[in-house]
C-alpha cells in the first residue's frame, strides 16, 4: 500500500511551482465561470477546480494518515471538501481547495525566493577542468581533479578547484564566495578558490584540494544541510494542528447536534483548517536563512536562529576571529644611527628569500610603504628556527631572535613580549642595530561590532589558547571584560558548560581545529568558514563565509525579529481561527465566506514571513 501512495505521490509532483501555477489558472478561470452560472458540460464548473486543486490535497491527506497516521492541516482541509461537496456546496469546496493551493504557491514562492542566494552556488559549480598531465592538455569533469594536479584555466572560465598560481597574474571574481564587488588581482604563489571566475589572464595552478572537496562544493554541502523542519518551535506547531484537527471534528460535531444545520457544521471544519499555524513558522525561518545567507552566513541547522534568538553572552576565539590570524608588523625600532626605514628596508630585503611567517609580513610592511621599489639583496642565507642572513646595500645583514643575533637584549623588550608582541632583532655589520616588533592585530571591524553586540544586550567573553599577555592586550583593545586565557579545548568545554550553568545561553565563534569542541558545545556555535578549519565547519551551525564580523550583530537581531515574527504568525493564527468559528457556529459566516476568511489569514501569514527576506536592523 505504501509504495502504491508513493507512486501516486511521485505522479501528482510533475513541475513544482510551474505545475501549482497551471493549476490556479485553470481552477481560477473554472471557479469565475461556476460564479457567473456558465458551463458547456452538465455539471458545475467548480468541480475543476476541486479536481485539479483538490485531489493533491486529498492524496497527501491520504498518505499521511495511511503511512504514518500523519494528522496535518490536509486531513482537515480533505474533511471539508467532502463535507462541502456532500451538501451540494460545490463552488465552495472548489474554492476551499483553490485558496489552499495560492496558499501553497505563496509558501513555495518564499521558500524559493529565501534560498534563491544560497542556491547561486549550485547554479556556480565548474563542470570541467584543463589538468595537464604529461605535458598533455585534458578536459576532465571537475569534480575528478585530484590535489597535486596540475591545471590551466582560461580568461572566463570558472576555477575548477582550490589552489596556488604557478604561472601567470589574472583578476579573480571572488563575489561568489566573499561578496567583494571588485575583482581581486592574483600572481605566482597567491591563493585561488575553486568556483570564482577568472576574468582576464590565462594561468596555470596546481589543486591544493580534490575538485569534489573545493570551497565551492563545500559550500553547497553547507547549502543543502540547511533545513527548516528541524527547528523545535515547527514541531510544536504540528503538535498543535493535531490537537486542533480534534478539535474541530468535535465543535463540528456538537454544532451540528445542538443547531440540527450540516451547514455550519460544514463552515466550522472550513474555517478551522491549522494552515496559517503550520506555514508561518518554516516560512519565517527559512526567510529569514534567506536574509542571513546575503549577508554572508549559512545557516546549517533550522533551529540555529531560534537558538541564537536567545542568546545572552557570545564567546569569542582570539587568533583568526577577533584577531586576522597573521603576524603584522607593528614596530620598527632603531638603537643605531640607522633610521627606522632604512631598518626596515635592510631587514626585508634579507627576508625577502624567506617563506616564514614572519619574514612575509616584514616584506608585505616594506611594500606597503615603498610600493613599487624593488628589494635587492645577495648571499642569502637561512638558519631554521633561528633566522636568515644576506648582503644587501653593501651591507652584511641578520635578523632573527637573539639566539641568532647574540648580544643583551634592549631596554623595552620585557613589555614588548609581555603582550604577547614577537620580536625579530636586525644586526648591521656586526651590531645590533634595531629590532621590529610584529603582532597579530585586531580586524578592523571587530571593535564596532562588539560595540553593537552591547547596545543588543551581548556580553563578550574572550576564549584563548594564548598566552594571558597577549589575551590582555586584544582584551584592553577592544574592552572585553571576561577574559580566560591560555585555554585548552577542554578548558574552553569547561567554561561554556560555567556560562550555561549561570542560566546564560552562549554562542561560540571560531576558526580553528581546537574550537571545534567548543562549537559543538555551545548553544550555537557559528565558524569562520574562510580562514576556518573544515573541522571547525563541520561542528557549527552557522558559518560565516566572508569572516566579515560586522555583519554578526545584524544576524543575531535578524533572529530575534524572526521569533518575533514567529510568535505574531501564530497569536494571529489562532485568534482568527477562533472568531472564524465563534461566527460559524452562530451561521454569520456560510462555507464560502468562512473559506475566504481563513485562507486570508493564510495568506497574510505569509507575506508577514516574506518580510523577512529584505529585512534590514537599525543597530
Amino acid at each position: 500500500m505504501k509504495s502504491f501512495l508513493h507512486k501516486i505521490e511521485t505522479l501528482l509532483e510533475w513541475g513544482g511551482v510551474k505545475k501549482d501555477v497551471t493549476l490556479l489558472v485553470l481552477s481560477g478561470a473554472a471557479l469565475i465561470a461556476s460564479m457567473l452560472g456558465w458551463s458547456p458540460f452538465p455539471f458545475d464548473m467548480a468541480w475543476a477546480a476541486i479536481i485539479l486543486c483538490g485531489v493533491p490535497i486529498l492524496t497527501e491527506a491520504l498518505i499521511g494518515l495511511l503511512t504514518a497516521f500523519d494528522i496535518k492541516a490536509d486531513v482537515l482541509v480533505s474533511l471539508a471538501l467532502v463535507a462541502s461537496v456532500c451538501i451540494g456546496e460545490d463552488f465552495a469546496a472548489g474554492e476551499v481547495a483553490f485558496i489552499m493551493q495560492l496558499g501553497a504557491l505563496l509558501e513555495d514562492l518564499t521558500v524559493a525566493k529565501a534560498r534563491a542566494g544560497i542556491e547561486k552556488l549550485v547554479r556556480l559549480t565548474p563542470q570541467t577542468a584543463r589538468v595537464l598531465r604529461d605535458g598533455t592538455e585534458t578536459v576532465v569533469p571537475a569534480e575528478t581533479v585530484k590535489t597535486g594536479e596540475r591545471l590551466r584555466v582560461l580568461p572566463g572560465e570558472t576555477i575548477p578547484a582550490d589552489g596556488v598560481l604557478l604561472s601567470g597574474q589574472t583578476s579573480v571574481n571572488q563575489a561568489v564566495m566573499t561578496g567583494e564587488s571588485l575583482p581581486v588581482d592574483k600572481a605566482v604563489g597567491d591563493e585561488v578558490s575553486g568556483g570564482t571566475v577568472n576574468l582576464y589572464g590565462a594561468f596555470e595552478m596546481q589543486a591544493t584540494r580534490d575538485g569534489a572537496d573545493s570551497s565551492i562544493q563545500r559550500m553547497i554541502r553547507l547549502v543543502q544541510s540547511a533545513d527548516a523542519g528541524k527547528a523545535k518551535i515547527v514541531r510544536l506547531a504540528d503538535r498543535w494542528a493535531t490537537w486542533i484537527v480534534v478539535i474541530a471534528l468535535t465543535a463540528a460535531a456538537l454544532t451540528w447536534i445542538l443547531s440540527g444545520e450540516i451547514i455550519r457544521a460544514v463552515t466550522v471544519l472550513v474555517v478551522f483548517c491549522p494552515c496559517a499555524l503550520v506555514l508561518a513558522t518554516p516560512t519565517a525561518i527559512m526567510a529569514a536563512i534567506g536574509n542571513a545567507s546575503r549577508h554572508g552566513f549559512l545557516v546549517r541547522e533550522g533551529d540555529a536562529l531560534e537558538r541564537l534568538a536567545d542568546v545572552k553572552k557570545i564567546a569569542f576565539d582570539k587568533t583568526g576571529t577577533l584577531t586576522r590570524g597573521v603576524p603584522e608588523v607593528v614596530e620598527v625600532v632603531s638603537i643605531s644611527r640607522c633610521s627606522e626605514s632604512e631598518l626596515l628596508s635592510l631587514a626585508a630585503a634579507a627576508e625577502q628569500f624567506s617563506e616564514h611567517p614572519l619574514g612575509r609580513a616584514i616584506v608585505r610592511c616594506r611594500q606597503r610603504q615603498v610600493p613599487g621599489k624593488p628589494l635587492t639583496a645577495s648571499d642569502f642565507r637561512m638558519v631554521p628556527g633561528q633566522g636568515v642572513a644576506a648582503t644587501a646595500d653593501g651591507k652584511r645583514v641578520r635578523a632573527g631572535n637573539l639566539k641568532f643575533i647574540g648580544g643583551t637584549p634592549p631596554d623595552g623588550i620585557e613589555s614588548r613580549l609581555a603582550r604577547g608582541c614577537t620580536i625579530i632583532f636586525v644586526e648591521l655589520d656586526g651590531d645590533l642595530s634595531g629590532y621590529i616588533v610584529l603582532s597579530d592585530t585586531v580586524r578592523d571591524d571587530s571593535a564596532q561590532m562588539l560595540g553593537q553586540l552591547a547596545r543588543l544586550g551581548v556580553q563578550p567573553v574572550l576564549l584563548t589558547g594564548d598566552n594571558e599577555g597577549a589575551a590582555n592586550a586584544i582584551a584592553a583593545q577592544l574592552k572585553i571584560r571576561e577574559v580566560y586565557a591560555g585555554c585548552l579545548p577542554e578548558d574552553k568545554l569547561n567554561r561554556l558548560d560555567d556560562i550555561r550553568r549561570s542560566g546564560k545561553a552562549v554562542c561560540m565563534i571560531g576558526d580553528g581545529v581546537n574550537d571545534a569542541p567548543a562549537l559543538r558545545k555551545a548553544d550555537v556555535g557559528i565558524a569562520m568558514g574562510g580562514v576556518g578549519s573544515d573541522i571547525a565547519i563541520d561542528a557549527s551551525d552557522i558559518v560565516l563565509v566572508k569572516d566579515d564580523l560586522a555583519a554578526l550583530p545584524h544576524l543575531l537581531a535578524l533572529s530575534r525579529r524572526m521569533m518575533t515574527a514567529i510568535r505574531c504568525n501564530l497569536a494571529f493564527s489562532m485568534g482568527l481561527n477562533f472568531l472564524a468559528i465563534a461566527l460559524a457556529i452562530t451561521g454569520l459566516l456560510n462555507p464560502v465566506a468562512g473559506a475566504l476568511v481563513h485562507n486570508a489569514g493564510s495568506v497574510l501569514v505569509i507575506l508577514n514571513a516574506a518580510w523577512l527576506l529584505k529585512w534590514k536592523s537599525s543597530i
